[in-house]
């Protein structure tokens, strides 16, 4: 059975060939084909949809263009009341702020004067030989005698570096800077 060999014949009794034929490309084989007997004018037909709604967004986009500048040269009288408006406001503003710098110029001043006050004062007080912190210094003198012990700093502190550290000798000690370990890291 394997040795038989099947032929198509025609009416003349001509062999012919018949293509084979897949059934799962057949939707692919159409659309191959249809392509190729019509893609260049389905090429011409989606440039010439292109170019027609470009036009036509163009001819919107102008038309919009018109129309507002129309709608501004009807409401010119409603453009002049908006900069008059906003004029208004930024006097108003300007005005709100001249007054807060005013306010804030003569708190300026009055706190000079203060603190040229307390100067003179200081130096009347220097000039009768009392201290130039007013009478603090007087006050701290009756509790100094009561609290001697106070004012003494405290010596029991251990110092920083021992008394046999010298910068030149080198590092010493347990300061000293080693090398890292060679080899992989001890990740996981």
């Amino acid at each position: 059975m394997d040795d038989v060999e099947i032929i198509d014949v025609d009416d003349d009794n001509s062999p012919r060939e018949v293509p084979l034929k897949n059934p799962d490309l057949s939707p692919l084989s159409f659309s191959a084909e249809f392509l190729s007997l019509y893609g260049w004018h389905l090429l011409a037909l989606s440039l010439a949809v292109f170019l027609l709604i470009q036009q036509l967004r163009k001819r919107r986009f102008d038309r919009n263009q018109r129309d507002s500048v129309r709608q501004t040269m009807q409401d010119a009288s409603l453009v002049a009341k908006r900069q008059e408006a906003m004029e208004a406001a930024r006097r108003k503003m300007q005005e709100e702020l001249d007054a807060k710098a005013a306010i804030f110029k003569e708190k300026q001043r009055q706190q000079e004067e203060v603190k040229g006050r307390q100067k003179i004062e200081e130096w009347e007080r220097m000039k009768q030989g009392k201290s130039s912190k007013g009478n603090k210094l007087s006050e701290g003198t009756e509790e100094a005698g009561s609290s001697s012990a106070a004012l003494k700093p405290k010596t029991d502190k251990k110092p920083l570096r021992s008394d046999g550290y010298s910068p030149l000798m080198g590092p010493g000690g347990s300061c000293t800077w080693r090398p890292g370990r060679r080899g992989p890291s001890a990740g996981g």
